[in-house]
């Protein structure tokens, strides 16, 4: 699959559900309203849309949600996408969660052929951890990621960055992934979704957090890639990687790669664009293998240059409605 600018297109990350058991800050509001069962795909359809854009020339596949572990039954999803890693299919079946469920199903992740996670923790502190996940205990969280770490898994920890509420916590954090053999990857905020927040109190800049660690830490130059947004560096005091994920200070559009396939079969071409392609219509008019396979093109030939966020204090409304936890983290 090949886009108006030239990117092939390779990678698919999947939302199974909106639902999650935490309720971050940054991600959705407190009172959420989710969808009703009957707007969700079945873990079959997504199984078969999966499969197309495999047959489309997909490799890597990344499950997210919401919590995608709170879907019942999620791993039999996991089961049969791991059935597809090898010659010709997938390369790589991958999952971002909050870790809460992990201690339940970090082995049968690793069993149905997931080799590395990423997971959510954008502090080390429980009092913190509490306020920006409006109710989580982060002993949860972290019992999650050292049974993933226990069953196999690589682990690499995402902290969101957040002016006022975790930046004083960088260095402790890349002190302690080296510690325990994580990598760390540090995300700006997006305008996505009315969160009851300021988003302007919230932004901080990576370009400055870069800099104030390397105050103390030597980050070294390094070409390594998972696929996805991150800019990497080596920590050569700890042996592990801190990667940026930059779509404000400076976004990473030239080089994107990635649809984002919704619970409710909505396809988006692009994290910050509202266009989109309804692919549950298409699977439940019961399209043929061929029939589905041209919508799938037919969108990916839609696919926009970048995005267009910004956040400033003249621009209070999100860059797009839907809430992250709808588009799939």
């Amino acid at each position: 699959m090949i886009d108006p600018f030239g990117r092939s297109i390779t990678y698919l990350r999947v939302s199974v559900t909106d639902r999650c058991d935490l309720r971050c800050v940054y991600c959705m509001a407190e009172d959420m309203t989710f969808l009703p069962k009957k707007d969700i795909l079945t873990l079959e359809e997504l199984d078969r849309l999966c499969a197309a854009f495999i047959r489309l020339g997909t490799t890597k596949i990344r499950i997210t949600g919401g919590e995608p572990l709170v879907r019942r039954d999620v791993m039999t999803l996991f089961q049969r996408l791991g059935d597809r890693i090898g010659e010709g299919g997938l390369r790589e079946l991958t999952v971002t969660t909050n870790g809460t469920q992990l201690t339940k199903h970090a082995a049968g992740l690793y069993a149905a052929g997931v080799r590395r996670i990423n997971v959510s923790l954008d502090t080390l502190d429980p009092a913190t951890f509490t306020r920006i996940t409006r109710w989580g205990k982060i002993e949860q969280t972290l019992e999650g990621i050292f049974a993933a770490k226990a069953a196999g898994l690589a682990v690499k920890i995402n902290a969101v960055a957040m002016q006022d509420v975790n930046e004083h916590e960088f260095d402790r954090m890349l002190a302690w992934c080296g510690e325990h053999g994580f990598d760390l990857c540090l995300i700006e905020t997006m305008p996505m979704g009315d969160i009851d927040g300021d988003r302007t109190a919230q932004y901080l800049p990576l370009s400055m957090v870069r800099s104030r660690l390397r105050k103390h830490w030597t980050l070294e130059d390094t070409d390594y890639k998972t696929g996805g947004p991150a800019r990497y560096f080596n920590v050569k005091e700890t042996g592990q990687r801190v990667g940026f994920i930059t779509p404000m200070t400076h976004n990473f559009c030239e080089s994107c790669n990635r649809v984002r396939l919704t619970c409710t079969g909505t396809l988006y071409m692009c994290l910050g664009q509202d266009d989109d392609a309804d692919l549950r219509r298409v699977l439940r008019a019961g399209a043929s293998d061929d029939e589905l396979d041209a919508a799938i093109r037919e969108a990916i030939a839609r696919k926009p240059k970048g995005h267009d966020f910004i956040i400033d204090r003249l621009t209070q409304a999100p860059s797009v409605a839907r809430h992250m936890s709808v588009t799939g983290g």
